[in-house]
């Protein structure tokens, strides 16, 4: 029996796919697949398969003749097929050249491992001659008749690469569509070549881009693309793409519909006021959708709150008005970007979080976000919460606060709100030393010989009370009361501690200080020794002396009129204390709350 062939070219991305077809007995094939891709070598194609896998299913890799290794989807009936090669081609999830194909040039699965989705073995392959030269057209007539006495086979692809001089390739630019030219336009937009508008034209800008993005791959800088650098343009967005996987979520608990990079980030939890997707195959990248009932004020207080996370470092872009806030944060081990906006009544917004070494991937990614997100209907409860997740002092919504690296306690000595405290308190790394972790502070003086400091609020602070200090010295065994934050800070107000005085003198005959029976914490040193009438009798010292601990129960104090003394040095003029009547133990009490505070050194 006689047969003839013709050998058939299909423009398909950077090549022409010629296919020997035989006319005659061929028989119809009962699945067919959606190519995507095929690569020249196992290690590319298997990272490929794997990053659309993210993206999407029935994806699988085969080997082909000649030593290629192919990515597609299936197996589906033919309708079924197109159906997903033009959805998922609208969606930009696979090239635009990805093509339907019978599978019968696919020989061994090589994943998922172990999976075998060919229903029968691959038909025998054919030999077939490439064309010389492929014509610039899609298709190309019938050749000549070719007597052949096997059997009739399946098609095989021959892989012939086309150069294209500038003419050719600007004639062929000319059949693209507005959608494929504003394709390439996003694809160089994406790698940072093109900086304008999108709009298909290829004006100055889009050929200026072009030559960069063409220097860039080591091509001559024509500044008009031929059809294969198009496709290899297009096939590294796509790559990208799917190495990220971007796709839109649709959140309608939280209200919020916006594109992330689920190849990165997946959901883990609700805990109000955010939806949370952790790091994915350790990308190192993390998102918090946040959405809350509130106002104005409401939205404040999320401002001052996220500035107290972990995943949202010190250093960065800060602002805040009634309708919306952005804070930004860098450090060498993180990066965030968050943004909020108050809208009807509701707070909806959003914080990527990344590692330094994806800073090149989320610069692309996070304008893909911000121009996506977009507020629906709902809004997360305030009930909602995952009860596994960790609780503790420490912790917001499962989320790592950020702790002072040093806290110590410290009191207001005017009525402007300057600070005395211990110099421990400024002993770490501190790129900023806060009041009560809400008021940031510069040094107005240090003495570190007496290791004392005062401290300036940037911002003017009104304090309800500032110390008064005595104007008589003590006397042995009179009572006393230290103020400060034993808990360092974590009862949120300073609380007293009741002693007496054991002696007038340090235990070298030092007249500087005074030894108190009294046992103070670590973070209660800098507080304030008050008198029973509330004068301010000295200030707590740490409780070492020449490298040796103190034994429990003994405390030593910096002197009032020491203190006073260094007041008038740093140009405060101290204010004595009446001292007609003692305080009961409540009033005493409300007075070291309302002048004693918090100081935290930051890094």
């Amino acid at each position: 029996m006689k047969f003839w062939v013709a050998q058939v070219c299909l423009a398909v991305g950077i090549v022409f796919i010629c296919h020997t077809t035989w006319v005659g007995q061929a028989q119809a094939q009962e699945q067919v697949w959606v190519q995507i891709e095929a690569h020249p070598d196992l290690a590319t194609a298997e990272s490929r398969v794997r990053a659309y896998a993210q993206l999407v299913d029935d994806v699988n890799g085969f080997r082909q003749p000649a030593g290629w290794y192919a990515v597609a989807l299936g197996p589906f009936d033919r309708a079924t097929a197109n159906a997903r090669l033009r959805d998922l081609r609208a969606q930009g999830l696979i090239p635009r050249d990805s093509y339907i194909e019978t599978g019968d040039v696919y020989r061994q699965q090589f994943w998922p491992v172990g999976a075998n989705a060919l229903e029968a073995a691959p038909a025998e392959q054919i030999e077939t001659t490439a064309l010389p030269e492929a014509p610039e057209t899609a298709t190309e007539e019938p050749s000549e008749l070719v007597e052949e006495t096997e059997a009739p086979q399946a098609e095989v692809p021959t892989l012939v690469v086309i150069e294209e001089t500038p003419a050719e390739a600007r004639r062929s630019e000319g059949l693209l569509t507005r959608e494929e030219r504003e394709g390439l336009q996003i694809a160089m937009q994406w790698f940072g070549f093109y900086t304008a508008s999108i709009d298909g034209a290829f004006g100055n800008g889009t050929r200026r881009a072009m030559g960069a993005w063409q220097t860039a791959q080591g091509y001559e800088a024509s500044g008009i693309l031929t059809t294969r650098q198009r496709a290899e343009l297009l096939g590294q967005y796509q790559a990208e793409l799917a190495a990220l996987g971007m796709q839109r979520v649709t959140d309608t608990l939280a209200g919020i519909e916006i594109d992330l990079p689920l190849a990165m980030v997946e959901f883990a939890r609700y805990e109000f006021p955010f939806a949370q997707f952790d790091s994915l195959n350790d990308s190192g990248v993390r998102v918090l959708l946040i959405s809350q009932p509130g106002d104005s004020n409401t939205l404040a207080g999320l401002y001052e709150i996220m500035q107290s996370l972990e995943i949202v470092p010190s250093e960065g872009e800060r602002e805040r008005n009634n309708e919306r806030f952005l804070l930004t944060g860098a450090s060498a081990q993180l990066r965030s970007h968050t943004i909020a906006r108050l809208e009807d009544g509701q707070i909806k917004g959003f914080s990527l979080i990344w590692t330094p070494e994806r800073d090149a991937q989320m610069e692309r990614v996070l304008p893909m976000m911000e121009q996506s997100f977009s507020p629906i209907a709902g809004v997360l409860d305030p009930s909602v919460a995952d009860p596994s997740t960790a609780q503790g002092i420490n912790l917001l919504a499962g989320l790592e606060m950020r702790t002072a690296e040093i806290s110590r306690s410290g009191f207001y000595v005017s009525e402007d709100g300057a600070v005395m405290t211990s110099t421990q308190a400024l002993d770490g790394q501190c790129s900023r030393i806060m009041i009560d972790d809400l008021y940031e502070a510069d040094i107005a003086y240090r003495n570190d010989d007496l290791g004392l400091a005062v401290l300036r609020p940037q911002t003017r602070l009104a304090p309800v009370n500032f110390a008064a200090f005595a104007t008589m010295p003590a006397r042995i065994r009179s009572d006393i009361a230290v103020a400060g934050f034993p808990f360092g800070g974590q009862l949120g107000t300073a609380s007293l501690t009741y002693g007496e005085i054991a002696d007038m003198a340090g235990l070298d005959g030092d007249t500087d200080i005074q030894r108190l029976s009294v046992e103070a914490r670590e973070t209660e040193v800098g507080g304030p020794v008050f008198d029973p009438t509330g004068a301010v009798l000295g200030m707590v010292l740490p409780s070492e002396v020449e490298g040796r601990s103190l034994p429990q129960g003994v405390t030593f104090a910096l002197r009032g009129e020491i203190l006073a003394g260094i007041l008038n040095e740093a140009g405060i003029a101290p204010v004595a204390a009446p001292q007609d009547r003692a305080l009961g133990q409540e009033a005493l009490a409300r007075l070291g709350a309302n002048m004693t505070v918090l100081v935290s050194c930051w890094n």
